[in-house]
This record gives structure tokens, sequence and C-alpha cells, in this order.
């Protein structure tokens, strides 16, 4: 524990914490909600390595024996790979989590909360949660929006999934004062895809404008975070007229199977994954690697010359 806090750092944090090293945090969903083991851990320790590749040091975050650990060691990544009953943890249930001993992986929003705890700035992920489709009457709107708004951590991820209605997260990030920042792009990203059709609302080239940016914000005593939104590379990108398709048949058939509240996006995602013949998959982890890039980058560039 340290200060009092549920916080236990890996040996590689605490060693980057005492030197002042970059840290870039990542979230553990993609470990034990992501997809099947081993892939799952073969991925995370891609997206670390990529982090380490990029000159920051990886922390991945998960809730384990009622302590909120901030860098796994290969031991305990392989064993959160391969359990079972692992609560998905936002901030209504992270301290639950804490306080029973439950395991848990950490979304956005609950990334974002250790992050902050632990004074890590960026953190890399794939994409954020936003408002859903037929939210007007459903009120589904995902907490990472709120986490956003109140949490200064700099969250680089390819936007938010296409299977959400865009517009509207913008517009919800737009109210709670999250700058949206195109990441050499005037245009939002769509995750699986480099293009929406919406803009963005602010463009910037380099990870050096985006720690003056964050610095600048924390100056004027701004709160809240910023939203990175990097688009996948074009190599591994799947179309938004493709993904279109994909995403209309698989509500098509979610409605036809009376599937609803929670259940929607999962279903969702498994469905285009089997549409896509797995390619969808395949660009989430290209973008998620992609993302870890950047986020060191910033991470680097915030810490300054050493």
């Amino acid at each position: 524990m340290t200060n009092a806090l549920p916080l236990v750092f890996g040996e590689e944090v605490a060693a980057a914490r005492a030197s002042g090293r970059p840290i870039v945090a990542l979230e553990s969903t993609i470990v034990t909600h992501g997809m099947p083991y081993p892939a799952n851990v073969e991925t995370a320790r891609a997206v670390e390595a990529v982090v380490r590749e990029s000159g920051a040091v990886p922390a991945t975050i998960a809730v384990l024996d009622g302590a909120i650990r901030v860098g796994l060691d290969a031991a305990t990544l392989d064993g959160l790979g391969t359990m079972t009953d692992v609560m998905k943890l936002s901030r209504a249930d992270l301290a639950f989590a804490v306080c029973t001993g439950r395991p848990g992986s950490t979304t956005v929003a609950a990334t974002m909360i250790a992050a902050a705890l632990a004074g890590i700035g960026v953190f890399a992920t794939g994409g954020i949660g936003g408002v859903h489709r037929g939210a007007e009457t459903t009120f589904d709107i995902s907490a990472d929006l709120e986490e956003l708004g109140r949490t200064p951590v700099i969250v680089v991820a390819a936007g938010a999934k296409a299977i959400l209605d865009l517009p509207k997260t913008l517009e919800v990030l737009e109210t709670k004062g999250v700058p949206v920042i195109g990441y050499g792009t005037d245009e939002f990203p769509a995750f699986w895809s480099r293009a929406s059709g919406l803009k963005a609302p602010l463009r910037l080239d380099t990870a050096a404008e985006i720690a003056r940016f964050a610095a600048t914000r924390q100056t004027l005593g701004l709160i809240g975070g910023m939203l990175v939104a990097n688009p996948v590379p074009l190599e591994a990108e799947i179309t938004a007229e493709a993904m279109a398709r994909h995403i209309d048949a698989a509500l098509t058939e979610a409605e036809h199977r009376g599937i609803s509240a929670k259940a929607v996006t999962p279903f969702l995602l498994g469905n285009i994954l089997e549409r896509t013949g797995g390619a969808s998959l395949a660009t989430n982890i290209a973008l998620v690697k992609n993302n870890a890039r950047v986020a060191a980058e910033i991470a680097v560039a915030l810490v300054g010359p050493r």
C-alpha cells in the first residue's frame, strides 16, 4: 500500500516512478473480456512492448486481492488471462471490488481513476465508450464520458466504437468540456475506420504539441481529461462503408433475438467479428498498438528532456 491508498506498484513501474521516467497506463479488460486465452495475454504483452519500444514504461492496471495493481508482472498477467468471474469495473464498482477482494479488470473510466491516483497522466486504450444508439429512450451512456470530464488523464484512443451514436458522443464530450483532439487528422475516427464523417473539434500533429496543450490547461486550472483521437493505421482499417453494413446487420440480429441492455455491446462485437471473418479483431489489435505508441510519445514529451 502507498500513502494509505490501496495501490500496489509493479517492480518496473515503481522503478520508473522513483527515477521520473514516463509511464503509460493500460487497461485490463482486453485481457479478461476482450479475447480468449492465450491471445489475450499475448496481445497485452505486445502492447506493453510497444510502450517500452517508444521510450515509456507500461502500467497495466487491475484489481487483485483487494488492491489496485499498477503494473503486472508476467505471472500475474498470465494468471489474470485465465481467470473466470472477473468483474468489469467502472467508477460505480471499482471500490466494491477493492473492499470485497473480488478480482476486477478496468474499463476506460476505472483505468483513468486508478491512473490519476497513481500519478500517471497518460492512458492508451482501443476506443472509449459513448452514447449508445437509442439513448434518448434508454439513457444508455457510458461512464467513460463523465470520467473524461472530471479526471485529469490524457486518453489516447481510436475514437469511439462505431456501434455507438458518434454525433451524440461528441456532443456529450463538448458539454463535459473535454478537448477532443484529432491526432494528425481533421476527422474524428470511428475505431475500426479512419473516417466517421464527423469533424474533430481540435487538431494537433505532434506529441510535443499535446504536452504543451495539457500544460496550458493545467496552468489555467481546467479540470478533466483530454481525448486524443488517433486514427487506426491505414493498412489495418476496415472502411466506414463496410463497417456500416456489418453494424446494421448485427443490430438487426440483436433486435430479432431480443438482446438488450448490457448484453447488446458484447453481442454486437462478437457478431461483427463473425461477419468480418476475424478482421475486426485484427484491426482492434493494430489500433491498440498504434495508440500505445502515441501515448508513450506523449508521456515522454510530458516528462521533457532528460
